[in-house]
């Protein structure tokens, strides 16, 4: 209970020392803790997903007049969605590093089937 803010029990000794936005670890969970570790294990495997939705573009795309290989949100969608239903997901997170570029801020099955994925 030391550890619960929202403990109200006045015969603990401390209570935990609040953390405020601009502190390294306001928003974190405690250093060591079961809930950072999960935290690392989760951001591994969505790293491993991503990369393995990059392995896909590059087998099933075909290399553009640039260089790059593009392949079709249809296509991929039907490819890669008998891996993982996360494909929308996965998608965002490699576009937010920069692995990915399609236009739009979201693609929906049917109706962005032709949108141009194109890996970078």
């Amino acid at each position: 209970q030391r550890k619960n803010p929202f403990s109200s029990d006045n015969r603990l000794a401390s209570k935990p020392v609040l953390t405020h936005r601009g502190d390294p670890t306001y928003g974190r969970p405690p250093e060591g803790s079961q809930t950072e570790q999960r935290g690392k294990d989760a951001h591994s495997h969505v790293g491993k997903e991503v990369e393995e939705l990059c392995l896909i573009i590059r087998s099933t795309g075909e290399v553009g007049e640039d260089g790059h290989v593009s392949v079709t949100f249809g296509q991929l969608f039907e490819t890669y969605v008998t891996i993982s239903n996360k494909v929308v997901g996965i998608l965002l997170r490699a576009r937010k590093h920069g692995l990915i570029h399609f236009e739009g801020e979201m693609l929906w099955q049917g109706k962005d089937d032709d949108v141009i994925i194109t890996l970078l």
